[in-house]
């Protein structure tokens, strides 16, 4: 149902410099563009945390609660397992600025430090995971068979016993299932999935923030589809790609529609909707410009959802088939 791949190469970096004869207006009537104070290289960053001190000092800022408040030097010198405070403060210093701010007050975390420390210690670096076959509530979309779940390779699957359609198939982080029933996992991957999707089609990268350009693709990879949405963002290479009624659990009216007709889109699972999982209810209106129309069912009447080859929803009608 899904890809994911994290593939860099925007063309937004392409370091062209713009045309000379070109003056611009004035500082005043231009945009505000944004400075990036320091930068670190993929490789320099991977260097910096490659070493065990500097790992235990990030580990001592998270159990010190840096969150909420500046750490110290000398209640972080204590609380790393390190005798040389010379050797203590060089380590410091090579994650001062980029992973760690140092305030009159202490040190505290940046948001990269922060990040760092969320990825080693929920186990996304460090850990890898397999959960066997489980059942899951719902049906397959293709043959109204009965569903179960699986998680390999850091990835949660859920498919059909019967046929073996795929639902969907998505990367979630190991730290996910710590704690958590079956039940309580696929309510957690549910809304992380679901966020991921939403913040995309609202054109904000789910990995750098940066900016996603969202465009309907026609014929995908997926043998499956005719048509699908991709997710490009801009300033990392971030790529989405999924059915076309993914990137509508968040838009107003499908929300209304269901709501008032008692069902919840943020919480019931959106691989229990046909339309969220396959293309079972897209149909291709033109081919130049891109149109297509979604017909989402519920309670005996329909929404058709009219998107342009941006995705953007373009009309929205209700159609209401009355008891006869």
């Amino acid at each position: 149902m899904s890809q994911f791949d994290r593939t860099v190469g925007s063309d937004s970096d392409s370091g062209e410099n713009p045309d000379p004869s070109v003056e611009a207006e004035s500082e005043s009537e231009l945009d505000p563009v944004a400075e990036t104070e320091s930068r670190l290289l993929p490789a320099d960053v991977f260097s910096t945390l490659g070493n065990e001190t500097r790992v235990d000092i990030l580990r001592s800022l998270l159990e010190l609660d840096a969150d909420e408040s500046p750490v110290s030097f000398t209640e972080l010198f204590e609380a790393v397992d390190i005798e040389d405070s010379a050797n203590f403060n060089y380590h410091l210093q090579q994650l001062t600025d980029h992973f760690i701010a140092r305030t009159d007050d202490g040190y505290e975390f940046r948001y990269p430090g922060r990040k760092v420390v969320s990825s080693i210690f929920s186990g996304t670096f460090t850990e890898r995971a397999k959960l066997g076959f489980f059942p899951v509530e719902g049906s397959c979309y293709d043959c109204d068979g009965s569903l179960q779940g699986w998680y390999v390779d850091d990835t949660l699957t859920i498919g059909c016993t019967d046929c073996g359609a795929i639902q969907v198939s998505y990367p979630f982080p190991t730290g996910g299932l710590d704690d958590r029933s079956t039940e309580e996992l696929l309510q957690a991957f549910h809304h992380y999935v679901r966020h991921h999707y939403c913040l995309a089609a609202d054109g904000v990268c789910p990995e750098c923030t940066g900016a996603v350009e969202t465009d309907l693709v026609r014929d995908p990879d997926a043998d499956d589809q005719q048509v699908a949405v991709e997710h490009v963002c801009q300033r990392c290479g971030y790529r989405l790609q999924s059915t076309v009624g993914l990137t509508l659990l968040d838009n107003a009216d499908v929300l209304v529609f269901h709501s008032e007709r008692g069902v919840d889109l943020n919480a019931e699972p959106f691989w229990n909707f046909d339309w969220c999982v396959s293309d079972a209810r897209t149909t291709i209106v033109e081919e130049d410009p891109l149109r297509v129309r979604l017909t989402l069912p519920c309670d005996g009447d329909e929404l058709q959802v009219l998107l342009d080859e941006t995705g953007s929803v373009l009309e929205t009608a209700v159609v209401e088939h009355l008891p006869q």
